[in-house]
C-alpha cells in the first residue's frame, strides 16, 4: 500500500472554492480504486495550509490512475475548476507506506 500526502498552499479568501474541490476528489480517487481518507482545513494556525491523503494498493496502480484521470471527463472538470478559482496556490505530493502491528 502507498499513501499520498498532498500539502497545498491555497488562497485563503478561496477557502469554500477549495473545499468544493476537495469534495469533487474524494469520489473521483474512489472511483479508480484509491481509498480517499479526506482533505484536511485549516482550523488553527495557518490560514493557507491545507492538507490530503489517499491510499492505493501499490505505487504502479496509482501511477495507473494518473494516467487514467487524465482521460476521465471529471478529473478535467476538477483541474479546470482549480484554475478557474485559483483556490490552489501551490502544492506538494509525498508518498508513504504504513506499518501496522
Amino acid at each position: 500500500m502507498v499513501t499520498c500526502y498532498l500539502r497545498y498552499i491555497i488562497e485563503p479568501s478561496r477557502l469554500k472554492e477549495f473545499e468544493r474541490y476537495g469534495q469533487m476528489w474524494i469520489p473521483l480517487v474512489e472511483k479508480f480504486g484509491g481509498q480517499h481518507h479526506g482533505y484536511f482545513l485549516p482550523s488553527e494556525g495557518a490560514n493557507n495550509v491545507a492538507l490530503a491523503l489517499f491510499s492505493f494498493p501499490s505505487l504502479a496502480e496509482y501511477e495507473q490512475y494518473r494516467i487514467k484521470m487524465l482521460d476521465d471527463a471529471d478529473c478535467v472538470a476538477a483541474f479546470n475548476y482549480a484554475e478557474e478559482t485559483k483556490c490552489i496556490v501551490s502544492y506538494e505530493r509525498s508518498f508513504f507506506r504504513p506499518v501496522f502491528q
